[in-house]
């Protein structure tokens, strides 16, 4: 099976040579060592098409191509010998630019009308499949790869040097921007429709969130435990399939509900590490002695990571520094050595019901805001800036607290962000910041935070964090490795059903007091383990720092890539040498985790 779920396409003013542009489109995918061995092309007057991989589809009717890729799921089932994209060109004749709302599931979609110079592109609810675009005069240029795009002769794009401060900001390129000047992306349920050279861009799709309380938890529970195992076996589908466990509440519930649906032990995959603090195999043993799992366990060696960084590197088609794609990536091809095309994945959860520790801490600043203004304004905030204050213990926290609860929502959680531990000379040249816009990073925040439809900060936190954990990082990470691997991979704690419900589900049963993921955790109260269920949240966290500080083969990779990233002229040279310096004599993982960063920079910049 080949996973992989490439395209290419354009749409141009004018009629395009045949041959001369099919060219052009077959070198651009063979350059980029995308095209496998089934490239297939499909030509209309003023577009061209190609894509490769089983999991995209091509239709073309009277000058009209249509493709869509990813698991597309249509509102009435698709009529016997029906292919996805047949369905699409139908869809678009009746529907025109809405045609997205009447899908689901996961999917990339282009459709090119030559005849009325119309095309439309959008991506899933989710963003779990991906579309990068460019508009170069008055033609468009489209592809699931932001580097495909670039390629194209008439976009030729060069690096983006606010795209490389927004990675360095955030450890990926957020969307809609990308590593490349004049190329985006598109972001989850957005929709792009090109007329006659002019582009309108909007939203085909929102979550509707509940802010007030609800007193049915028990029907509720039933109705959330039925959706899972309805996700569960639409992901699975007719397919032999496999999954992560990483040993925390969400992979356990997905291998366990698999092990019921299958009728017999669900066959996982997990990642152990030789470092204190990091590993987590013993969660995942108790929750295959639980339910009886076919467990599958491997133990990652910095020989490992050595041997999978330029495997990272060329996957992706901008830098990306998640360093658990390594975990991902081994455990996709344990899979596929054992033979599984298919495993499905437990991202998703956190940020559908509330998992992430931030959220806690947010609710206790938020609580500030809710003193009377006259007890902060005229006793608590004069008494914090009485000079001496922050010598003392207590009351240095006190003052630290109102100086970040001072702070609103959504730029407030990027306090600790190590941009904002030195001055931002410090670490750029000033030729590099003069051509990037250092707000551009908080702007992009703001921007899903404000537009959840929702009052309530928790809601609006999870509608930041589908965007820029979930779509922009986590589903980027696990897709992009198992596709590595030739695995397929698939989500059922985002399938349309369950995140439908999880916004009907109060953020005070979200996170209740500081205790995180409440409802998720007592609806499956009597069917997960109780170490599961009271652990601390980890996930797949990569010894990179420790290994970086004690192994010698890799400290010399390392050491090197960084001496040609500091000749580039993004970073100063003095700043890469102090980081590194601070990694052996102060912090091995916190530096070690800025090091893998600018480490995967270069990686992907001389690949």
């Amino acid at each position: 099976m080949k996973t992989m779920r490439d395209f290419c396409g354009w749409m141009t003013p004018e009629p395009a040579p045949d041959m001369a542009w099919r060219t052009v489109l077959e070198s651009i995918m063979g350059q980029r060592g995308r095209t496998g061995s089934g490239l297939e092309v499909r030509l209309a007057a003023t577009g061209l098409v190609a894509a490769t991989g089983t999991l995209c589809h091509l239709a073309e009717r009277e000058g009209v191509l249509a493709l869509i890729s990813g698991r597309p799921q249509f509102s009435e089932p698709l009529q016997s010998g029906e292919e996805a994209a047949t369905r699409v060109l139908s869809l678009w004749r009746e529907r025109g630019a809405d045609t997205p709302k009447s899908i689901q599931g996961s999917f990339a979609l282009a459709i090119v009308d030559t005849p009325r110079r119309e095309a439309l592109l959008a991506i899933d609810r989710l963003g779990i499949e991906t579309l990068a675009f460019a508009q170069t005069g008055a033609s468009l240029v489209f592809s699931n790869r932001a580097d495909l795009v670039a390629a194209h002769p008439e976009v030729e794009a060069d690096l983006d040097p606010q795209g490389l401060f927004n990675y360095l900001y955030f450890t990926m390129v957020p969307a809609p921007g990308t590593i490349f000047q004049g190329v985006e992306k598109l972001l989850p349920a957005q929709r792009l429709h090109w007329r006659n050279g002019h582009i309108e861009r909007g939203f085909y799709w929102h979550l509707t969130y509940r802010d007030e309380p609800r007193h049915d938890f028990e029907e509720q529970a039933r109705y959330f435990r039925q959706l899972l195992r309805d996700g569960v076996e639409r992901a699975r589908g007719s397919d032999e399939v496999s999954a992560f466990l990483s040993g925390g509440t969400d992979s356990s519930t997905i291998a366990g509900l698999l092990t019921e649906i299958q009728g017999k032990p669900a066959r996982t995959y997990s990642i152990g590490f030789e470092a204190e603090g990091f590993d987590e195999m013993e969660y995942a043993r108790i929750a295959a002695r639980h339910f009886g799992l076919d467990a599958r366990e491997y133990y990652l060696t910095p020989r490992d990571v050595l041997d999978i960084i330029p495997l990272v590197a060329r996957q992706y088609d901008e830098p990306f520094a998640n360093e658990s794609a390594v975990s991902a990536y081994l455990c996709a091809k344990l899979a596929a050595d054992d033979g599984y095309q298919v495993m499905l994945g437990g991202d998703g959860g956190d940020e559908i019901l509330g998992g992430n520790e931030r959220y806690a801490k947010q609710k206790i600043f938020e609580f500030y805001g809710r003193i009377p203004g006259w007890v902060r304004g005229g006793l608590i905030e004069p008494f914090v800036a009485l000079p001496g204050v922050d010598r003392v213990m207590p009351t240095r926290k006190l003052k630290s607290y109102v100086r970040q609860a001072n702070v609103p929502l959504p730029d407030r959680m990027e306090a600790y962000n190590f941009f904002h531990r030195q001055p931002l000379e410090a670490m750029f040249t000033p030729e590099f910041l003069a051509q990037v816009d250092p707000g551009q990073p908080l702007v992009l925040l703001r921007d899903p935070y404000e537009r959840a439809d929702s009052r309530h900060f928790i809601n609006r936190m999870l509608h930041l964090d589908l965007k820029f954990t979930l779509a922009d990082n986590d589903l980027r990470k696990v897709s992009a490795m198992t596709e590595a691997a030739g695995v397929e991979v698939r989500y059922p704690l985002i399938d349309d059903a369950l995140v439908e419900f999880s916004g009907q589900v109060p953020p005070d049963w979200k996170v209740k007091g500081n205790y995180l993921r409440w409802f998720f955790k007592r609806a499956l109260w009597d069917y997960l383990p109780r170490p599961i269920l009271t652990k601390s949240k980890h996930g797949f966290g990569l010894p990179f720092g420790i290994w970086l500080r004690d192994d010698r083969a890799l400290a010399d990779h390392v050491r090197g890539r960084l001496a040609d990233l500091s000749r580039r002229g993004w970073l100063r040279p003095d700043y890469i040498a102090r980081i590194q310096s601070d990694h052996q004599s102060l912090h091995a993982t916190y530096f070690g985790k800025m090091i893998w960063m600018m480490l995967m920079l270069e990686e992907w910049v001389a690949k």
